[in-house]
């Protein structure tokens, strides 16, 4: 049996449009799910839209429509946009679905059958947009004089009865798990803010409403619905088959091996989620990765501001696979980062076009020109071809290490040396000028440099699989031989080649 991989992204708000943030998130879930199967995982790549709560409620109340309808045309949104990113995940969960309504009520009874949820009644401040409960010290007073939460979201004072979880009794499992799990959130300084977060002492979690009807009823008492938090990250475990926790899904899957989360819903992964979980008598997730957010040209994106960046529209302008490069290429993953169009077309042109197109295109069309569209046979290798060749052969573990730590940035990087590597060596070696002077030789050096770049787009397709894609089909590599375990093969002498054509044009404004 084939070593397995469970990854999911968050389930998105369905209160709003899809944007940059939600592709960035999603990418890098893509990228990971991609590199694990060409690495022989049995991957299962989960994403899904989170429908129910008080905002829901409201929004599709303000569209004049009701909320199944204003759920369906948004969740659809969320789809269109994975496949128009080219996005490969294996399930679409909505928490409107059956079977997480299903999930969530028996998780629900787990916790109530263990003594861990209470009715009780709750008086406090609530941020309807964060679908969250806020204590007084992280507020503040706007100009207006309204309160405001360390998010920025307005609040409002509610009191109702409510079921509480009794996150309290938690405090000290939570830190000993932290600790015996050093790598469960990631990156380290988010893995601080949450240990000292849950030092500062835990209060009981309010887990159900009673003001709102759009969500999962409580079992045994409608008159609740469930904490849309509670809901929404129950959809990881639906997702495998939960409640049926002795299917194969469930237990081929779970627990997960990676959450991929925005910064924002850190603490609802990495303290209420692992509760909820060891409270219902369930594993926690091996790890949680919170990354940053984007900027857009120096300014935090706002609608109000109208300077939110819609990932189709940066397709369309630019190409899929040059945004999904210089998303991970262009900040260390887990950092906040920022969007320039200029930094954008200096990576497509710079990058792209001069380093990696060029190296292709100027190879592949030399072979073709001077070895009839046929992989030439090389002669004896000189200690330069070696060194390429084993520059080359080295990317496997330094990847692999790198992706298993979401460096992105560091994956592509280490490419781009050998790329950098490849160009120098063909300038060092001039093969146009040993057409002449020795023939054989130009054979040898257009057959190391066709290897190279075998290679090369074999470990870019997580990253650029339209164009690696397009490589290979060039170098006439079949589709079983684009995975990580053939990277030791060697291109076959007198193998038939396709034409070359090139995979980066160079960026123009007027195009």
């Amino acid at each position: 049996m084939s070593n397995t991989y469970y990854v999911t992204t968050p389930i998105y708000y369905v209160n709003d449009a899809p944007h940059i943030g939600h592709a960035y998130t999603t990418l890098a879930c893509d990228v990971l799910a991609r590199f694990k199967r060409m690495d022989g995982y049995d991957v299962k790549f989960l994403t899904g839209t989170d429908e129910h709560g008080q905002k829901v409620e409201k929004s599709a109340s303000a569209a004049c429509m009701e909320p199944q309808q204003f759920t369906d045309n948004v969740s659809q949104n969320f789809r269109d946009l994975a496949e128009f990113m080219n996005f490969t995940h294996d399930d679409f969960i909505r928490t409107t679905e059956p079977r997480h309504k299903a999930a969530c009520q028996a998780i629900w009874k787990r916790l109530f059958d263990a003594g861990d949820i209470y009715l009780g009644s709750y008086e406090g401040w609530y941020a309807v947009r964060d679908e969250a409960f806020y204590g007084e010290g992280e507020l503040t007073t706007g100009p207006d004089g309204k309160r405001i939460a360390s998010s920025g979201a307005e609040v409002e004072w509610i009191q109702e009865p409510s079921y509480f979880f009794r996150l309290s009794a938690w405090e000290d499992r939570l830190l000993q798990f932290y600790d015996d799990n050093p790598n469960f959130i990631l990156p380290r300084t988010r893995r601080n803010e949450v240990i000292s977060f849950v030092k500062g002492g835990l209060q009981d979690l309010s887990v159900s409403r009673t003001t709102f009807k759009w969500g999962v009823p409580v079992p045994s008492d409608d008159a609740h619905i469930v904490y849309v938090w509670l809901d929404a990250l129950t959809n990881y475990i639906t997702a495998v088959g939960f409640p049926e926790t002795e299917a194969d899904s469930f237990t081929q899957y779970w627990p997960a091996d990676l959450h991929m989360v925005g910064k924002d819903i850190l603490r609802f992964h990495a303290v209420y989620w692992p509760a909820f979980l060891m409270a219902a008598g369930l594993e926690p997730p091996k790890r949680i990765f919170a990354h940053g957010w984007w900027t857009n040209e120096g300014q935090k994106i706002s609608k109000s501001v109208g300077n939110v960046i819609d990932p189709i529209e940066l397709v369309n302008k630019y190409g899929l696979d040059q945004v999904r490069y210089f998303l991970l290429r262009e900040v260390p993953f887990g950092n906040d980062g920022d969007f320039s169009q200029q930094a954008m077309v200096n990576r497509m042109n710079g990058e792209l076009a001069n380093d990696y197109g060029n190296l292709a295109q100027r190879v592949l069309s030399m072979i073709a020109k001077n070895c009839d569209r046929e992989v030439p046979a090389p002669g004896m290798f000189t200690v330069d071809d070696e060194n390429l060749l084993a520059q080359a052969m080295a990317l496997e573990e330094a990847l692999r290490e790198r992706m298993d730590a979401l460096a992105f940035h560091e994956c592509l990087e280490v490419i781009w040396r050998v790329i950098r590597a490849a160009n120098a060596y063909v300038d060092a070696q001039a093969p146009w000028k040993l057409r002449k002077e020795d023939p054989k030789r130009m054979g040898t050096v257009l057959y190391v440099l066709a290897d190279t770049i075998r290679q090369l787009a074999i470990l870019t397709q997580p990253f650029m699989p339209d164009a690696s894609a397009k490589l290979l089909n060039q170098l006439g590599v079949g589709d079983k031989d684009r995975t990580i375990s053939s990277l030791s093969l060697r291109l076959i002498p007198h193998s038939a080649l396709l034409a070359p054509q090139g995979v980066f044009p160079r960026f123009q404004e007027n195009d």
